[in-house]
């Protein structure tokens, strides 16, 4: 870094990737801070520098900060890249602290035991029960789908149709009666029994692939779509529907619910596609995105969502455009650019597994690679636009330009 940066970074001031720390701070109060950062995007903490902004200076070293607060107070341990500068002269320690590939981080606390903090803004707060339930399913994947889901009474909530369907159809696995069935399920994590109770329950997994009514007891399961006859969000809906259904609902040897997929496919028909009669006296109908497309979309929103946001998928058509949003942060170290080349990072394993097992995922997982961006190119000309935050994935579709017919005298 050099004097230029730093003295924009000190004009700057606080905020959710930089923090002032002067040259008197605490070592576990230095340690929160880095944990903090940690657990979050990623962020500076400059030494030796005031809340206001002004550089009081700093006296220590590297290895002060590697010992005394690194080893001591982070668990697990981090390695910063540290380095220093003199304005005035007066040293300023400059801790880069990268995005944890490790989460949850923790510091230890002065009343004993360790505590874990996230960054919120441009302040350092103790992680909440919601929080700490996050970090854990970015360290472990597929820790919030194996989940009980409190309050449900699985033997009532399940389809069990579907459920003996997957295991004797689709897996073909043979079994005697529902005790092996149980056994089963438990071995697959579809049934969990917690710590400290003697019942078992559904797991999250279960429920959004089985389940009669998934949001009856999961309120993030479903797809939200929406359809405005803009192109701007603040224009009144034409559709506004919240669906619920398993995602496995549909099996053509099965009389039941249609699947969630199939249900999207049904309600969004009318406003994206349209039947044209041809020379051949034939119907056919023609699409503004590709279906095949959309589905995998759809897909990889459910495989691969953040199950601890509470929001829903979110399917939202425009005049413009189509949006396929999937809550959560893309998985430790995955890019919009990574996902474009055919790289996959399962958030939730198992989910992932019985959607191969059914067909729905590829065994590679290319499938925006393989799937919708060729699609994308052949009917609608162009390729599909990939957004990533720390609250949501979203596909965004372009809608194919009108052809302009030919004129002339």
């Amino acid at each position: 870094m050099h004097e230029d940066e730093l003295l924009a970074l000190l004009a700057q001031g606080e905020g959710d990737s930089l923090e002032f720390k002067s040259g008197k701070v605490a070592p576990d109060k230095l340690a929160r801070e880095i944990v903090a950062f940690a657990n979050s995007r990623g962020g500076k903490i400059l030494l030796g520098v005031d809340d206001n902004g002004d550089v009081s200076g700093w006296d220590k070293t590297e290895e002060w900060l590697m010992d005394a607060v690194i080893a001591r107070h982070v668990r697990p341990p981090i390695i910063p890249d540290y380095s220093e500068l003199t304005i005035d002269g007066k040293r300023v320690g400059i801790v880069s602290v990268p995005r944890g590939t490790a989460k949850p981080y923790c510091a230890a606390h002065q009343s004993g035991g360790d505590r874990i903090y996230t960054r919120i803004g441009s302040t350092c707060h103790e992680a909440g029960a919601e929080q700490i339930v996050r970090l854990m399913d970015i360290a472990s994947p597929g820790y919030m789908e194996k989940l009980a889901v409190a309050g449900g009474d699985y033997a009532q909530d399940l389809n069990f149709q579907l459920v003996e369907n997957y295991f004797k159809v689709v897996d073909k696995i043979k079994y005697k009666d529902k005790d092996e069935l149980q056994i089963l399920m438990q071995n697959r994590d579809l049934l969990v029994q917690p710590e400290s109770r003697d019942e078992l329950f559904g797991s999250c997994a279960a429920y959004v692939l089985f389940a009669h009514a998934p949001r009856r007891r999961l309120p993030q399961a479903g797809i939200r779509l929406l359809v405005f006859r803009g192109d701007d969000v603040d224009e009144d809906a034409v559709l506004d529907e919240m669906l619920d259904a398993p995602f496995l609902g549909h099996e053509p040897q099965l009389a039941t619910l249609p699947s969630l997929p199939d249900l999207v496919s049904s309600y969004l028909r009318p406003h994206i596609s349209r039947e044209k009669i041809h020379s051949d006296m034939q119907r056919r109908r023609k699409w503004d995105y590709p279906w095949d497309a959309i589905r995998e979309l759809i897909v990889n929103a459910f495989a691969h969502r953040d199950w601890t946001r509470l929001s829903q998928i979110r399917v939202a058509v425009y005049s413009d455009r189509m949006e396929i949003t999937s809550p959560g942060a893309l998985p430790n170290g995955m890019t919009p650019e990574k996902i474009k080349s055919g790289m996959q990072i399962p958030r939730n394993p198992n989910i992932v597994r019985i959607l191969r097992d059914y067909g729905f995922v590829e065994d590679r997982g290319m499938g925006i690679r393989r799937k919708v961006i060729p699609l994308m190119r052949k009917n609608n000309g162009c390729e599909p636009e990939l957004e990533a935050t720390e609250d949501y994935f979203r596909v965004i579709l372009p809608k194919a330009a009108k052809k302009k017919s030919g004129g002339g005298a």
